[in-house]
């Protein structure tokens, strides 16, 4: 098999499938599990936002998209050197990823005839019918499938050790300037660590509201995990964003990249690491992955 993966997170699943080494072209984001290979064939390009603050960030994405501009950029010349058997694609959100019918065209045009497998969770337990189908597609069933036991089994332990406890109502924060509420899998998994999400779209998308809703939800926690940041980044954002936030709500950041936004086998990491925060008596390290601000 020669796979392309167009999204970082199927990047992920193809790691944790054990298929690396059949990984033949990624994005400029697929920078997990660390893969010297990767820079030989990143047939995805996208926005240089190194530097730039959330709002600039913000304002760059739509100006672009308002002119009809591609966030986006697949390089059909290294796609067709790269001669896939399976794409990994989506269509779930422009701004995050390349669109599964750019790549498709490409395809078409290009005369080749790859399996193109588009990965579009909106929940938790689609992220994990998403291992499933990559392994349905490239011939490890038993592999996703065994996967996909280990991440409940882990999910399941989370359950055992919170059952019982007072739920803390819970805001994700996924941008700050201006503030978004989660939506998709994310309050998903404030579920699955023992928090009650507040000021939330479950499996919807995740939308623009305001620092005043934000209050008016009176959250026990806000977790300030902005898309497309690790920790340090995220915990900056989080003290920008203090003045604007609940005045009684613990405030904690989290390695929003890592471990919340990106539909793969880690977002139970970030189940993990989020009941280390509302269940603190839990035990286990997890000073990698959050941080109290307040």
């Amino acid at each position: 098999m020669r796979i392309v993966s167009l999204l970082p997170s199927a990047t992920e699943i193809v790691h944790a499938l054990g298929l690396a080494d059949q990984l033949v072209g990624v994005t400029f984001e697929c920078d997990f599990p660390p893969d010297p290979r990767l820079d030989r064939n990143v047939v995805v390009g996208g926005l240089d936002t190194h530097g730039l603050a959330p709002e600039q960030i913000d304002a760059l994405v739509r100006e672009k998209i308002a002119a009809g501009d591609d966030l986006y950029r697949l390089d059909t010349d290294l796609f067709r050197d790269c001669d896939p058997t399976h794409v990994l694609t989506q269509d779930l959100c422009r701004v995050c990823a390349l669109p599964a019918g750019e790549a498709s065209t490409a395809l078409e045009q290009l005369g080749c005839s790859a399996d193109v497998v588009t990965l579009d969770p909106h929940t938790l337990d689609d992220v994990l019918d998403t291992i499933r189908a990559v392994g349905a597609s490239t011939g490890t069933t038993d592999r996703s499938d065994a996967l996909v036991a280990q991440l409940r089994e882990r999910l399941q332990a989370v359950a055992d050790r919170i059952a019982g406890r007072t739920m803390p109502n819970v805001f994700v924060l996924e941008w700050s300037e201006p503030p978004f509420l989660a939506g998709h899998w994310v309050p998903d998994l404030v579920v699955a660590a023992g928090g009650n999400p507040v000021h939330a779209e479950r499996g919807g998308r995740s939308v623009p509201t305001t620092w005043e809703a934000i209050r008016d939800a009176d959250p026990d926690i806000v977790v300030v995990s902005p898309c497309g940041f690790r920790l340090d980044d995220a915990a900056a954002q989080a003290v920008a964003a203090l003045p604007e936030l609940p005045a009684r709500a613990e405030v904690w950041a989290i390695d929003a990249d890592g471990l919340v936004v990106r539909p793969g086998p880690r977002l139970i990491d970030g189940v993990e690491a989020l009941a280390s925060v509302f269940h603190p008596t839990d035990g286990g390290s997890f000073e990698h992955a959050v941080r109290r601000i307040r």
